[in-house]
């Protein structure tokens, strides 16, 4: 049986906090199939995570969890020594918290993909990566995981026994492991729209292939905390489209 050409476009969203806006959520929500809603600990507050799920679930918008570090002051972006228990314990509270307006508002969570540096180690480490999956698989066994592709932690859930989900990222540059240039060396961000454009067709059309790894890239992360983020998106879009690749939510393109 041939697999259709396929995949899932997600962004990181609900990421305002207070009197503090962070990029066009009602806008991005038209472009994906996949919202990844941060639950307050690295960006988010109530508000803004009900009114979040409000938009996501009026767009019929698939929503996942994007729990990170307890962090407000720097986004989550910074790499902070937890124990694994801890881990588990701060992904386990924020899984509650988004899913609790998820329940009043009539919707469910599908996926859960970590933040920033959470995301980052979990992808190279594998303690963090267990902790991580530990989490979600007693939390709820029904949760897709979302990594990057080939990673510590797509492993991780793979063998907690959950439904997993490689992620690729057309906007960023990646080292020959496969793991992202970090954001603070140069070139680590493609910012070109048409360059992000053929690199979401390429990660989609061929997978990713560095090193000793080749795998399929089931959905693309189109970030959101930019100027250029909806043009991006729709440019995107258009460039899979062109190219014969269909876009559906994350549990269509697993088949669960």
């Amino acid at each position: 049986m041939v697999r259709t050409l396929a995949v899932d476009l997600n962004c990181d969203l609900g990421e305002g906090f207070g009197r503090y806006n962070l990029g066009d959520d009602a806008e991005m929500m038209r472009w994906i199939t996949s919202a990844n809603v941060a639950c307050g600990f690295h960006a988010g507050d109530p508000d803004v995570m009900a009114q979040t799920v409000a938009l996501a679930k009026a767009q019929g918008v698939a929503l996942g969890a994007h729990p990170g570090f307890p962090d407000l002051q720097g986004f989550g972006r910074r790499a902070m020594t937890l124990s694994p228990t801890a881990i588990t314990h701060a992904i386990t509270y924020q899984l509650g918290a988004l899913e609790a307006f998820a329940r009043v508002a009539g919707t469910r969570l599908v996926h859960v993909k970590p933040h920033g540096a959470l995301y980052n180690l979990a992808a190279r480490d594998e303690v963090t990566a267990n902790a991580i999956a530990r989490a979600v698989a007693a939390y709820d066994p029904s949760l897709i995981l979302v990594g990057l592709g080939g990673s510590k932690l797509v492993g991780a859930g793979i063998a907690a026994g959950l439904c997993v989900a490689n992620e690729g990222f057309p906007d960023r540059a990646y080292l020959p492991d496969g793991q992202l240039m970090p954001r603070d060396q140069e070139d680590a961000l493609i910012t070109d729209p048409e360059q992000v454009a053929s690199n979401a067709v390429r990660l989609v059309t061929e997978g990713f292939i560095g090193g000793d790894q080749s795998f399929r890239i089931d959905t693309l992360c189109l970030h959101g905390d930019h100027h250029s983020a909806v043009d991006n998106a729709k440019l995107v879009r258009r460039a899979l489209e062109e190219a014969g690749v269909e876009i559906h939510p994350l549990a269509w393109i697993l088949g669960v």
